[in-house]
C-alpha cells in the first residue's frame, strides 16, 4: 500500500457525470459533497438503475449486491465501488475502481475532509478518477491492492467498529459503580490522540503496562461479581495488553 502524492491533485474529468447508486447512510454523505466540488451528480439513484445518463458510476450499495447493480448498468460506464473489502471482479465487465472512505458513516452523515481514501483501479485511467473524486472529497488517497483488501479493511474495522464495543463494555462497568459515560470521554479521547502522537507502545498505561498484577487481579474479580459476560473480553484484552507492554513472561513467572 502507498499513499499518492499530496502534492499532485488529480482533477475529476470534465463533462463528465457521476451517478450514484444506493440512497443509504454512505450515498446520501457522498452526494452533497462530490456536488459543493463542482462535480455533476446525479442522485442518490435507486438499486436495479442503469444509470445510462452518466458516465461514472459509485455503487453504494452492500457488499452482497455490488455485483448485482453492476450487472445491470448500461456498457461504456466507468464503474466504481465503496467496498472496504470487496475486490474489482465484482463489477466485471465493467472499467472498474473502487473508493472506500476510511471515515464512519452515521444518519447524521460524515466529514470526510482529511480522511483517508483507500483506492484501486483494474485500469490507470481507472485508478485516476478514483484518486480525482478522493481529492474532490479533501481525502488523502492510498492505492490498496484487491489483495490486501481485506486485511486493510479488518485494520479499519479494530479502529472503528471494535472500538465502539470496547467503550460498551466501559460503559458497562461504569455504570455498575454509578458513573456516567460522559466521564470517560475525555479520557477515551485523551487515549486516541496520545496514540496518534506517540503510537501505541508509548501511549500505553495502567495497571498491566506497570507490572501491577494485584490491581488486575482486583479488577478481574470486580468484572466476575458484577458483569461476568464481559470476563472473555477482559481475558483477552489483558493478555494482548501484556504483549504489547513486553510483560506477558513476567506474568508467567507471577
Amino acid at each position: 500500500m502507498r499513499e499518492l502524492e499530496r502534492d499532485s491533485s488529480p482533477e475529476f474529468p470534465a463533462c463528465s457525470r457521476v451517478a450514484i447508486i444506493g440512497g443509504g447512510r454512505l450515498g446520501n454523505a457522498l452526494t452533497g459533497p462530490l456536488a459543493r466540488a463542482g462535480i455533476d451528480v446525479l442522485g442518490p439513484l435507486g438499486r436495479g438503475s442503469d444509470a445510462a445518463a452518466a458516465d461514472v458510476v459509485l455503487l453504494c450499495v452492500p457488499d452482497a449486491e455490488i455485483a448485482g447493480a453492476a450487472a445491470v448498468l448500461a456498457p461504456g460506464r466507468l464503474v466504481g465501488h465503496c467496498s472496504g473489502a470487496s475486490g474489482l471482479d465484482l463489477l466485471a465487465p465493467h472499467e472498474a475502481f473502487s473508493l472506500h472512505p476510511l471515515m464512519t458513516v452515521t444518519a447524521d452523515g460524515a466529514v470526510f475532509a482529511g480522511a483517508g481514501a483507500a483506492i484501486a483501479g483494474s485500469t490507470p485511467r481507472a485508478l485516476a478518477v478514483a484518486a480525482a473524486l478522493a481529492a474532490a472529497l479533501e481525502m488523502r488517497a492510498v492505492h490498496v491492492p484487491d489483495d490486501a483488501r481485506t486485511t486493510y479493511h479488518a485494520a479499519a474495522s479494530v479502529a472503528s467498529n471494535f472500538l465502539i464495543t470496547l467503550e460498551a463494555a466501559a460503559e458497562r462497568l461504569a455504570g455498575e459503580a454509578g458513573v456516567e459515560r460522559q466521564l470517560l470521554v475525555p479520557l477515551v479521547r485523551a487515549t486516541v490522540e496520545n496514540w496518534a502522537r506517540v503510537g501505541a507502545e508509548r501511549a500505553l498505561t495502567g495497571p498491566v503496562a506497570r507490572g501491577d498484577e494485584v490491581t488486575v487481579s482486583a479488577q478481574r474479580e470486580a468484572i466476575r461479581e458484577r458483569a461476568a459476560e464481559l470476563l472473555p473480553l477482559f481475558d483477552a484484552l489483558v493478555d494482548a495488553t501484556r504483549a504489547l507492554a513486553g510483560r506477558d513472561r513476567e506474568a508467567q513467572l507471577v
